[in-house]
């Protein structure tokens, strides 16, 4: 199994993009701006997009991808993976000919180029070789992270999310974990906005950590743009031991 790290910026800028995880060639997490280090050939193969949350900065380059696959798409459907709020939100807001056509029923209702498939906390859905399981985060809208496995490897990434239990417990309840990627979005110095806005700060995700039972590599991702070494250097100060790095825009994993 392989990952790609196509976007994973908080924000926009020279160089940088926000979230997008391509898992192989046929699986995305999240279709932030960075779907746009994508080829067409490559855009075409993506089969299974599992949508963390609703915010602009995850799904920005979903409707764009979808347009630019649309002759290539051989009548297989791209399945868009998010919980029931996330969905909805998509369906009102998104697809709804105002602001993107409709591609759950282009070119036509029975064989459209995007399907919507609801998943719960808790639920897993199998891929091919690989395992993809929805875990329930604390965030400003109904939101998941993801674990993903195939059998030899795993790794997890948060979402957006702040302080909770859920997630820790549900990595807790497996057996390993290689690679955790988890947000932080703000440098302690903001730490009142990053209980608002329901993001990690260093304090708050230190604090956190020490739920989780494993020892993956970690990488911190949805930096604020600008805080980026502020940042990394906290979570280092705050985690000890723990090695911390900077997850960045063009890293790959084998697992």
């Amino acid at each position: 199994m392989e990952l790609r790290i196509l976007g994973c910026s908080g924000g926009i800028g020279a160089n940088l993009s926000t979230t997008s995880l391509l898992v192989d060639d046929d699986i995305l997490i999240d279709g932030g701006t960075g779907l746009s280090e994508l080829s067409l050939e490559e855009m075409s193969r993506v089969r299974h997009i599992f949508v963390t949350h609703s915010h602009l900065d995850h799904i920005a380059g979903i409707p764009m991808l979808l347009d630019s696959v649309f002759e290539a798409t051989s009548g297989e459907p791209v399945v868009v993976h998010a919980r029931e709020e996330t969905i909805h939100t998509l369906r009102k807001h998104i697809f709804n000919w105002q602001v993107w056509p409709d591609f759950s029923v282009l070119p036509s209702p029975e064989r459209p180029v995007l399907r919507f498939e609801v998943m719960l906390p808790g639920q897993s859905i199998r891929v091919g070789a690989r395992s993809v399981e929805m875990i329930a985060v604390n965030h400003s809208v109904p939101a998941a992270g993801y674990r993903v496995q195939n059998g030899v490897g795993s790794f997890a990434f948060s979402g957006d999310t702040t302080s909770n239990d859920g997630f820790w417990q549900a990595l807790n309840q497996h057996e390993n974990l290689d690679l955790l990627i988890v947000e932080s979005a703000f440098p302690d110095e903001e730490c009142e906005l990053s209980i608002k806005s329901r993001h990690y700060c260093p304090r708050l995700l230190a604090d956190d950590l020490k739920k989780l039972q494993h020892s993956p590599r970690l990488f911190l991702t949805h930096l604020k743009p600008g805080s980026e070494n502020t940042i990394v250097e906290q979570c280092r100060e705050r985690m000890g031991a723990l090695p911390v790095q900077r997850l960045c825009g063009g890293d790959r994993f084998k697992l």
